[in-house]
C-alpha cells in the first residue's frame, strides 16, 4: 500500500510538474507574440508616417503640376492647343528629338512676344 501510494503521489507530482512547464512555456510564448507583435506595430507605425510624407509631397507636386499646365494652357495659342490634342489623340510625343520639352530652355522663344509676359529665363 505504501508503494502504491508513493507511485500515486509521484504521478500526481509529475503531472504537476507538467503542467506547470506547459504554462512556463505557454507563458515564454505568449511573451515573444506580444515582443513580436509590437516590433511589428513599430515598424507598420514608422512605415505608414512615410507613407503619410510621401503622400503630402505627391499631392503638392501634383498641385504644382497642375498650376503650370493651367498656365501653359493659358499661354498656348489656339493652333498650339489643336496641334496637342492631334498628338495626344494619335499617342505621338508633342516633343520630337528636334523639339525642346515645355518649360526648357528657349521655350520663350518659341511663344509670340505677347506671351512671353511675365516669364523669366
Amino acid at each position: 500500500m505504501a508503494v502504491q501510494l508513493f507511485f500515486w503521489e509521484l504521478e500526481n507530482h509529475l503531472k504537476s510538474s507538467s503542467a506547470a512547464s506547459v504554462v512556463a512555456i505557454d507563458n515564454k510564448i505568449e511573451q515573444a507574440m506580444d515582443l513580436v507583435k509590437s516590433h511589428l506595430m513599430y515598424a507598420v507605425r514608422e512605415e505608414v508616417e512615410v507613407l503619410k510624407e510621401q503622400i503630402n509631397e505627391l499631392i503638392e507636386r501634383n498641385s504644382q503640376l497642375e498650376q503650370e499646365n493651367n498656365l501653359l494652357k493659358n499661354l498656348a495659342s489656339p493652333e498650339q492647343m489643336a496641334l496637342f490634342q492631334a498628338q495626344v489623340q494619335t499617342g505621338s510625343s508633342p516633343t520630337g528629338p528636334d523639339k525642346p520639352a515645355v518649360g526648357s530652355v528657349g521655350t520663350q522663344a518659341a511663344l509670340p512676344p505677347s506671351q512671353n509676359i511675365g516669364m523669366s529665363t
